[in-house]
């Protein structure tokens, strides 16, 4: 199945993006999600549907729609927004024609058809983005939110053309004065005027408050170097840089894309990356992410990752998926949003006939229509979820905190167990051996099998094999790789250890489960290593507890969870290291199917279970977790599998993220608790005829920039890590 995300131009409403989504869904294979704040569509779809068909079946609908281009910074993005423009041409002519139409001490003799004169631009061109909505939106037999504000206008103005030139109101001497109430008014020029300038406000701020809650996307965008220096002193644009290039950073420059350094050392600042503050020491061997910033001396680094591989590509497609989906809370906003247009048309029909027929004169009727039509515009029940999930996500990727999907939020706020993988979770899982017994070759025949493997314990095992093999030939640098033994025939077998052929002989390595399993008998602990049917050696390795795991499980315990360590690690090892951080309840000598297992029987028992790891042997259990949460510095199959990804790989980090996920959840829900609440009280006073077309016009739109504004305060959340 492809994913594709598409740009959607046109929607001006919840209603426009349920439509779009509807047509969308009834293709054969496709699944779409369409989000109105982000004015993007999230199409999943199998062949034989083609990416034209997707765009073309958006276009019946009566919108555009293509594919995304890449992000630009806000700098560049900054071009000249018709919006405005028609906001400051229709305010300009509107405050003349309020003034005229309510103070009677403005009205000078036939003040009406100079009000006539200054509102007609601003109900026509002022106007046009809403008139020309609805026509199309007629077309395809659709209503939205378009189409009550245009009915409203051309409804009012309208009855002003009828009064001036046929009732009367066009004679000498002709007065009105402000009312409050939905009676009274002679002419209703002031409300098409009134309520064009308070609606394209309300549009305008909208929009910019959106564009606000999207600059963590835009701030990836520009993060990355434009071009990288290679090793021959020439300068390349990035997108020529290949794989297995080395290129040079001097200090003060960005990583031009992910690599290892080969030459030199620095210390690289990660904070734009990861959020990381403290700038972290590399030298030859060490990883080192895109757009980062050297803030020491001269390194050579060979690219590793380029182009959509890169960690900040990734970022930023995780980022935008998120922003992109729904959550599950928003599905009840876009079912009442699609029906809410007409039930209001209809509403505002059975306003105008009661009042009318209850003889309080056809004026009086039309103005409580109107201001039917105008106040029950669903905007704000419309925003009320993207907006909110727009930032959060957006402050989560500047925090170092991906959400991979909206439907991740209501998770985090029943968890109530937390699984820790031990090494490179709540350790360093920089392992160092510390004793090799047996055997002469020990080492270097386990060196040679674990070279292949990607376990930290393995990766300590190969580095100081070949460190020992490097320092025995002279004047030759103690690099790893060129001085192990070739191994054929290898095989990891995660959670046990690993087999390979070297020198002829069918080496095991690993915990003496593996060992026994290959009939070979034995109790001893530690990593063994075997080779013609028996034991002939042992290798001690150690770990080390970060210095930030006490207070991130301390902090776990404070959000009301319990944490358990769950490890494959010899529950002598593992019970240590609980105790170092304080956790009381521990899994050791457990392999991947077990992690599972584990996981399942705790979600058997009522438990709604989050998983935090970083290796391979996590990733099933991260899948199986109701929330799955990776450290960025683990492997592509843990990441992949989870939830939501910690880019720093402190654990500190995934309390920051469950309060930023749970502060985002209720965001959305105090958002569609105005939304709802805001309809259920106008509604009733617009149909009761409290409140006139211009006072419904400034409260559906300031609904609106109050839901948007409330989602901003998501970017104020502080981290405690």
């Amino acid at each position: 199945m492809s994913e594709i995300l598409l740009d959607i131009g046109g929607m001006t409403c919840a209603a426009c993006a349920a439509r779009i989504e509807k047509k969308l869904n009834r293709l054969d294979g496709v699944t779409a999600q369409v989000n109105y704040a982000t004015e993007k569509a999230k199409v999943s779809f199998d062949a034989p549907v083609t990416v034209a068909e997707l765009v073309a079946t958006v276009e019946a609908t009566g919108y555009t729609a293509r594919e995304p281009a890449p992000p630009v910074p806000e700098a560049v993005e900054r071009t000249p927004d018709d919006g405005r423009t028609r906001l400051i041409g229709s305010a300009l002519l509107t405050l003349p024609v309020l003034i005229l139409s309510m103070v009677p001490a403005a009205q000078f003799t036939y003040w009406q058809w100079a009000a006539l004169t200054l509102a007609t631009p601003v109900v026509t061109w002022g106007a046009w983005p809403f008139h020309r909505a609805a026509f199309l939106n007629l077309r395809h037999a659709a209503a939205t939110m378009d189409t009550l504000i245009s009915v409203g206008v051309v409804a009012s103005y309208t009855w002003s053309l009828w009064a001036l030139f046929l009732g009367g109101a066009g004679e000498s001497g002709m007065t009105m004065s402000m009312s409050w109430d939905a009676t009274g008014s002679h002419l209703y020029l002031e409300v098409g005027a009134a309520l064009t300038t308070f609606l394209l406000a309300g549009r305008y701020f909208e929009h910019r408050a959106k564009r606000k809650a999207g600059v963590a996307l835009r701030a990836l965008a520009e993060l990355g170097a434009k071009e990288a220096t290679l090793l021959d002193g020439s300068t390349v644009p990035i997108d020529r840089l290949a794989v297995g290039d080395l290129f040079v950073v001097r200090p003060g420059e960005k990583v031009a894309t992910d690599g290892t350094v080969t030459e030199g050392g620095s210390a690289v600042d990660n904070s734009a990356v990861t959020g990381e503050s403290v700038p972290v020491e590399v030298g030859p061997g060490d990883t080192v992410i895109g757009a980062t910033v050297n803030a020491g001396g001269r390194i050579v680094v060979r690219a590793t990752r380029v182009g959509a591989d890169t960690q900040l590509a990734q970022l930023s497609r995780m980022v935008a998926d998120a922003q992109s989906g729904k959550a599950p809370v928003q599905r009840l906003a876009d079912r009442v949003a699609a029906v809410f247009v007409p039930v209001v048309l209809v509403l505002a029909v059975a306003t105008l006939g009661f009042w009318w027929g209850s003889g309080n004169g056809l004026t009086g009727a039309f103005t409580a229509a109107v201001a039917v039509l105008i106040i029950a515009c669903p905007c704000a029940l419309g925003l009320a979820t993207p907006t909110a999930l727009l930032v959060g996500t957006g402050r989560g990727a500047q925090l170092g905190i991906l959400i991979r999907g909206p439907e991740i939020l209501e998770s985090t706020r029943r968890v109530d167990t937390v699984l820790l993988d031990k090494t490179g979770t709540v350790t360093t899982g920089q392992m160092t051996v510390t004793s090799v017994t047996g055997h002469p070759d020990t080492l270097r025949y386990a060196g040679a099998v674990e070279h292949a493997a990607e376990h930290p314990i393995a990766r300590a095992i190969a580095a100081e094999a070949g460190k020992r093999a490097a320092a025995r030939v002279s004047d030759v640098p103690a690099t790893q790789e060129a001085f192990l033994d070739p191994v054929t025939d290898f095989q990891s077998l995660p959670g046990l250890g690993a087999i390979g052929t070297v020198d002829g002989h069918r080496v095991l390595v690993g915990r003496a489960a593996l060992l026994r399993d290959h009939g070979i008998p034995t109790d001893a602990d530690g990593i063994l290593v075997a080779w013609d049917n028996a034991v002939q050696g042992t290798i001690t390795v150690e770990d080390r507890v970060k210095d930030t795991s006490a207070r991130a499980v301390a902090d776990l315990r404070a959000l009301g969870l319990t944490p358990v360590l769950l490890t494959g690690d010899a529950r002598a090892t593992a019970e240590k290291v609980a105790a170092e951080v304080g956790i009381d309840t521990v899994i050791a000598e457990v392999l991947p199917a077990g992690k599972v297992a584990e996981v399942r029987r705790l979600q058997a028992a009522g438990k709604v279970v989050a998983m935090v790891g970083d290796g391979v042997n996590d990733a099933a259990a991260l899948a199986q977790a109701d929330l799955g949460i990776a450290m960025g510095t683990g492997t592509d199959a843990a990441i992949a599998a989870a939830d939501l990804t910690l880019v720093r790989g402190d654990l500190r980090v995934a309390g920051d993220a469950l309060r930023l996920s749970r502060s985002t959840l209720r965001t959305i829900k105090g958002n569609l608790f105005w939304a709802f609440s805001y309809n259920l009280v106008a509604l009733p006073m617009a149909v009761a005829g409290l409140v006139t077309p211009v006072v419904a016009a400034a409260a559906m739109a300031l609904s609106s920039v109050l839901v948007v504004s409330n989602s901003l305060r998501l970017f104020r959340f502080t981290p405690r890590a």
